[in-house]
């Protein structure tokens, strides 16, 4: 067991801002609208469970269509970087289509894509290129745990902070992922020429 209150650090935050379930607020909000209860535990447990599993055999999964982690790490770097320019720049490059209204919304799209969407995964798979596992388990249910009680509190939260204030955390989140999806890129870019 190789714990390491710094890489748990590092792989907690750089999940928090890719996660970005106070940015989400307004979202979460806004399906809780539409379909009235959010199960906030059994979304937060699905999130996690995706995140265990995909840390786990997602590497066997690029093994087997002939991708190696640096590859993705360095995939994952642009994505990381895209993401942190929509909340820098507050603008939408992705946009999801499937317009129809959930029947649930705690699966689906709040656990996955959500919360365990593209952008969580491929960070993932690219901090284990980096990070010892068991430090990037422990950052998971961390963030779990934090995405918890943001789902339950998520009304609280927004009248507290407002959409100024949610704006604010958006955009700091934002430069620190900027910063991150470079180092990502430095490190990997490397191992490919070599």
């Amino acid at each position: 067991m190789k714990f390491n209150f710094k890489e748990i650090f590092t792989a907690f935050m750089v999940l928090f801002a890719v996660i970005d379930i106070i940015g989400n607020i307004p979202i979460i909000i806004d399906l809780r609208k539409k379909v009235g209860h959010i199960q906030s535990e059994k979304a937060s447990v699905i999130a996690g469970v995706i995140m265990i599993v995909f840390l786990f055999l997602g590497q066997s999964l690029l093994t087997l269509i002939g991708i190696d982690v640096n590859s993705f790490a360095v995939a994952g770097s642009f994505i990381l970087f895209f993401i942190a320019l929509e909340m820098i720049l507050g603008i939408t490059l992705y946009k999801d289509d499937s317009g129809s209204a959930p029947i649930t919304a705690t699966v689906f799209p709040l656990a996955f894509p959500l919360i365990a969407g593209p952008g969580s995964l491929t960070t993932l798979l690219s901090l284990r290129a980096e990070f010892y596992i068991e430090n990037i388990i422990v950052a998971v249910l961390l963030n779990v745990a934090l995405i918890y009680i943001v789902l339950k509190t998520s009304s609280k939260i927004e009248r507290i902070i407002g959409p100024n204030g949610i704006q604010i955390i958006r955009k700091i989140f934002g430069v620190i992922l900027l910063a991150i999806s470079v180092k990502l890129f430095a490190q990997n870019i490397k191992a490919l020429f070599i």
